[in-house]
């Protein structure tokens, strides 16, 4: 039987001026799943490395979740991608009405960017595009 659609299909993208490789340690550690998206249940089922992850997603939702990581110029945009339907007793599918599946979208769309605005600022430290790193930044002194 096909369930059909998600209910919620969600896609984020900011950019974040530090290289991929950065964003992807920053989502390594399965412990910091926890604190991002503390009511789901994730479970990798492909490591691309400094390329990001996808995952499948259990708990408040069912579905699949992904971070891609794009080198672009001087950094890197962080991708993000949700594609579930909220979950009930059992983890079935639960249908919500209208506004309160608008709501849901709402709640989790704004949790993806105060997510990637937060990694934006910690990792980015203060460096602007187009300004190269601080010589500290590569490992090297002056």
């Amino acid at each position: 039987m096909n369930p059909g659609p998600p209910a919620l299909d969600l896609v984020d993208e900011t950019f974040i001026v530090v290289p991929p490789s950065t964003i992807a340690a920053a989502f390594a550690d399965p412990a910091a799943w926890r604190r991002y998206w503390p009511d789901l249940s994730l479970q990798v089922y492909t490591d691309r490395g400094d390329k990001g992850l996808r995952w499948t997603v259990t708990g408040a939702l069912v579905g699949t979740m992904e971070v891609w990581l794009e080198p672009v110029l001087d950094g890197t945009v962080l991708h993000y991608f949700l594609r579930a339907t909220p979950s009930g007793p059992g983890g079935a599918p639960r249908t919500l009405a209208p506004r309160e599946l608008r709501r849901e979208f709402d709640r989790r769309a704004r949790a993806a960017k105060h997510l990637a605005l937060e990694l934006k600022h910690v990792l980015e430290d203060g460096r602007e595009p187009g300004i190269p790193p601080r010589s500290a930044d590569l490992g090297t002194t002056d």
